[in-house]
């Protein structure tokens, strides 16, 4: 994926400076124009030098000659997917993302995007891995490799392609690993913090210090898992359930061979044939409104099943989203074979 900056030239740039810009772009020729402040003042495209030297603007003029002065955009804080959808379906290719000051933080490319998802995502990763020793004795399982990349990578790229750009990494055992991986994620255009934990904290019990977050929904993930999850038919689920958490389910299938009998009191008052009945299990994927984590005890173990059955128990509507793609929990050695297996034939 390009460095965001690629697309960004400085007011006071020569057009010529600007078309060098746009051909190393090649089919992404768009630049966006920032003041020495980082905000946004226009854009530039081929067409737009064509125009302005038809008009007789020479090539040492400043580009503010010839810029578009109002370019379309996405404010970060206003989290309008439907704006979004717009913007994609409309065939808007590259569009600028600036912050409540208008200073540009990101360029969404929708040749390479799917969506531009306004959520903070949690991925909890500090976990011992016992069950995969002694692959995890030296490497924290997140980053044991699955193909070409480690398991956690995979999880960030496909959020990315959604158009997640602020990450939080809960991290315990050989942390430091996955922070000198990742960084401060600017290699993949995103921000990465991290939550240390000092003592295991559970599925979930690590984001309740947290009060950075910047979106009004907080997305949740364990680490080890490998999905192909659309995560914006997932939020936009979200959103019209008017849930306050949503948990991506696994369905499970059980076949029973048999005809079986429905009794009361001893009397079959009916019966199916061979029946199938459909389970659905925890997938381990959560999106919650950010209210929520007033619920999640500081500093104690909590598992994310612990907050679902609090939010029941205390009338809040928690919705389930049946995953109906690939989901694969890398748990076990088998799991972790099957993986690699998977990774070649599975469109993630």
């Amino acid at each position: 994926m390009r460095n965001f900056r690629d697309h960004l030239i400085l007011t006071g740039s020569s057009i010529k400076d600007a078309l060098f810009k746009l051909n190393e772009l090649a089919k992404d020729a768009i630049l966006f124009v920032a003041d020495p402040e980082g905000k946004l003042v226009g854009s530039l495209t081929d067409g737009d030098v064509r125009r302005g030297l038809l008009r007789g603007i020479m090539i040492d003029n400043v580009i503010e000659d010839i810029i578009q002065k109002n370019p379309r955009y996405i404010r970060k804080e206003e989290g309008d997917i439907q704006k979004i959808i717009e913007y994609r379906e409309g065939n808007f290719r590259i569009l600028p993302v600036v912050d409540k000051n208008h200073k540009i933080v990101n360029v969404i490319n929708f040749r390479e995007m799917r969506s531009y998802l306004p959520i903070d995502a949690v991925i909890m990763a500090g976990g011992r891995g016992e069950r995969l020793r002694p692959l995890t004795d030296s490497t924290p399982k997140p980053l044991l490799k699955i193909g070409d990349k480690p398991i956690i990578e995979h999880n960030i790229d496909r959020l990315v392609a959604f158009g997640v750009d602020d990450f939080w990494i809960s991290v315990r055992y050989l942390g430091e690993q996955i922070e000198a991986y990742f960084k401060d994620g600017s290699e993949k255009n995103i921000k990465t913090k991290y939550l240390y934990e000092t003592k295991p904290l559970g599925t979930i019990g690590a984001i309740a210090n947290e009060k950075e977050f910047l979106h009004d929904y907080i997305l949740v993930t364990n680490s080890d898992i490998l999905t192909n999850l659309n995560y914006e038919d997932f939020f936009l689920s979200f959103v019209e359930s008017e849930a306050d958490l949503s948990v991506v389910t696994i369905p499970y299938e059980v076949n029973v061979p048999y005809a079986v009998l429905e009794t009361t009191n001893k009397h079959v008052v009916s019966f199916k044939e061979k029946p199938t009945y459909t389970y659905y299990s925890n997938g381990g994927i959560y999106l919650m409104k950010k209210k929520i984590l007033e619920l999640i005890p500081q500093n104690e173990f909590f598992n994310a099943t612990d907050l679902m059955e609090k939010l029941i128990g205390e009338g809040y509507k928690v919705h389930s989203y049946p995953l109906r793609g690939y989901w694969l929990d890398i748990g076990k050695h088998e799991d972790f074979e099957r993986a690699q297996e998977d990774i070649k034939h599975i469109k993630f």
